[in-house]
């Protein structure tokens, strides 16, 4: 497997982003949005991207592989806002590579406590974040977008020991930023 780099989010990113996250999406959100009910709001999710890419507070990223976009990402402060690979990087370790180059940034930026939303029926999703020690909050609310489904709080703790600039795990290999 060759290098991931994750790099900052460009306007001209977005469609080919919307191309990698859309598939992604259904096939792991179908518990949440049945596609008869609720399909892919491609275009407001294109909307959000251009949005958050012109939004000073958060940091939207592409993450690539060989020059091509595999995956994407946004942070904001303390929360992840966003984290996805393509449906042909899941079980690879990408997402697992971007989610350690994004925390070690939130990290180097004093972040000690990052917290993000994932929905209560993403079993896939909670399961990535479990892995990666994230823990349930307890804290809930709703979604967005209809059916307004609900979210469940995770939370990462820095390690004892672990100062808030260093990698959230020993010996991870950091994607290469650019």
């Amino acid at each position: 497997m060759t290098d991931v780099v994750l790099r900052p989010m460009r306007a001209e990113d977005v469609p080919g982003v919307v191309d990698v996250q859309e598939p992604a999406s259904v096939a792991g959100l179908s518990g949440v949005f049945p596609q008869h009910l609720h399909p892919f709001p491609r275009r407001a999710v294109e909307d959000r991207w251009y949005a958050e890419i012109q939004d000073p507070l958060v940091d939207c990223f592409v993450i690539e592989r060989d020059l091509a976009i595999v995956g994407f990402a946004a942070v904001s402060g303390d929360e992840v806002k966003h984290l996805g690979v393509g449906l042909d990087e899941w079980g690879t370790g990408t997402a697992a590579e971007a989610h350690d180059e994004l925390i070690a940034l939130m990290r180097r930026r004093g972040v000690v406590r990052p917290w993000l939303r994932v929905y209560t029926a993403n079993p896939r999703g909670r399961r990535f974040w479990e892995k990666q020690d994230w823990v349930d909050t307890g804290e809930r609310s709703r979604g967005p977008l209809p059916p307004h489904a609900e979210l469940m709080t995770y939370a990462l703790e820095a390690r004892p020991g672990q100062s808030p600039g260093s990698p959230a795990s020993a010996g991870e290999r950091p994607v290469r930023s650019r």
